[in-house]
């Protein structure tokens, strides 16, 4: 009897462009500038992107352009969460102080503060008109396209 090997990651392809981003406009903000400088309708989404049980959430705007067979994703790569302070129990007075945690996305680019995720799927997006666009709006410090099969956590990316 002849033995069938079924290879998942043959059916498994990344049809998408990555543009990094940053800036430090609001999120909100930044999705009314790519609107109306991309001619886009990114909206805000219900739930946002939440990662190890509520430790950390990422904002996440979406638009799918039917005409073209496009979405467009724009989400936070960094969460910043107050917590308590870990403090030791043999110290005279008992103080409950805050510290300002930092979380990223995507780990291997903690200096990113927005990633743009096109998921094209006739490939026709012109990915050079995108990037020279996005390096006009002057509240954009800069932008670049990264490789999606160099990331170390493209889970992350899937939504």
């Amino acid at each position: 009897m002849a033995l069938h090997k079924l290879q998942v990651d043959d059916f498994y392809d990344d049809a998408y462009k990555l543009i990094a981003i940053h800036c430090r406009l609001e999120d909100y903000r930044l999705a009314y500038l790519l609107n109306k400088n991309l001619n886009l309708k990114l909206t805000r989404k219900e739930d946002d992107l939440d990662f190890q049980y509520l430790k950390s959430s990422y904002s996440i705007f979406e638009w799918n352009n039917d005409d073209q067979y496009v979405t467009w994703n724009l989400v936070s790569n960094v969460c910043k969460k107050e917590e308590e302070s870990l403090y030791s129990s043999g110290t005279l007075f008992q103080v409950n102080e805050k510290v300002l945690k930092t979380y990223h996305l995507i780990s291997q680019f903690k200096k990113v503060d927005y990633f743009i995720k096109i998921s094209d799927e006739i490939q026709n997006v012109n990915e050079k008109l995108i990037m020279n666009k996005l390096q006009a709006i002057p509240q954009i410090i800069t932008s670049y396209a990264v490789n999606p099969l160099k990331i170390k956590s493209k889970d992350h990316l899937i939504f």
